[in-house]
């Protein structure tokens, strides 16, 4: 196969908007390019329509499954444009030969960043503060210090590690719970490594940091919410998969949970209805941790150079 015969597909809508070189990069060296232009992740279906004839397929939060990828009949490869591949199914891309690859560690501090506001936004009540000055009033809300407060990291990978080294500079006690711990990491940036139970219960603030795995899906549920300090503020910029809705709107309801920021939900984008999206106590923004400059053009580069890599293996001496 030539590789200027190749066709590939890009479903990340926020592909090259800040550096258009790598959609011209990517176009003069394969025959043809195909655009996600729906403005949001595809579905099952959608995808499944798009596949035939495709050799590689750089991937947003698209929905691949067996029933999508039955369609592939050329894929050499998919490459996740972020860290997740949990919305690949594995064992049917093994089966049809498919490389599966992901850009790993290039929006940690994108999301990083979005944690370390969104615990500030809660902390200050700034959405709410806002919202009531544009509606003409002039409250004077309580807010909460984050020195000297307990904030809980579950995950300290790549992202967890860029928060903790951010939220040093408050003065605040980090605790984390990571069941492959860095130790030179631990000491160097004084974070405690705890036990879940005593992170849940400890924490003013906690936030998620862990991939959707048959041990975290829905890992914040009815027990996990039982268990948290009374007041605290919960923040989830990893996967929707791992929270589990309706329990978080009854801790939200019976006070435990003072209050929530979520980058990312069960269904996306969720329905108009979901009652987290009208919720006072809620902070919700569209799965943006890694919709920075910085962020798409190292996700997009590393995509581009693995995607042309092996289709480049396929293509005739």
């Amino acid at each position: 196969m030539d590789l200027k015969a190749s066709r590939v597909l890009v479903t990340p809508t926020s592909y090259g908007k800040y550096n258009p070189e790598l959609k011209t990069k990517l176009e003069t060296q394969v025959g043809e390019v195909i655009y996600n232009t729906t403005g949001k992740p595809l579905s099952s279906s959608l995808v499944a329509s798009l596949l035939p004839g495709i050799d590689g397929y750089i991937a947003g939060l698209d929905f691949i499954d067996r029933e999508a990828l039955e369609s592939a009949d050329s894929l050499k490869i998919i490459v996740r444009y972020g860290v997740g591949i949990d919305r690949v199914d594995l064992s049917t891309a093994k089966e049809k030969g498919i490389i599966v690859s992901n850009t790993p560690g290039a929006n940690a501090i994108s999301v990083a960043e979005l944690a370390l506001g969104l615990i500030l936004m809660l902390a200050r009540q700034i959405s709410t503060a806002q919202s009531l000055l544009q509606k003409g009033e002039w409250p004077r809300l309580l807010g909460v210090s984050i020195q000297k407060k307990t904030v809980g990291i579950i995950g300290l990978g790549a992202i967890g590690k860029q928060l903790a080294v951010r939220l040093a500079a408050f003065k605040c006690k980090i605790i984390a719970y990571e069941p492959y711990p860095d130790a030179a990491f631990l000491q160097k940036n004084e974070v405690t490594l705890v036990d879940l139970d005593t992170l849940i219960s400890s924490s003013d603030f906690i936030s998620l940091h862990v991939p959707v795995l048959p041990n975290t899906r829905k890992m914040v549920n009815d027990a996990f919410i039982a268990g948290m300090k009374e007041g605290s503020f919960l923040i989830n910029t990893s996967r929707g998969e791992i929270l589990d809705e309706s329990a978080l709107i009854k801790g939200l309801e019976s006070g435990k949970i003072l209050g929530a920021a979520l980058d990312a939900f069960e269904k996306e984008p969720p329905d108009s209805d979901n009652p987290l999206l009208s919720n006072s106590k809620v902070i919700c923004t569209p799965h943006l941790g890694a919709q920075t400059d910085g962020a798409t053009n190292t996700m997009g580069e590393m995509a581009l150079n693995e995607c042309l890599r092996v289709c480049l293996l396929y293509t005739s001496p």
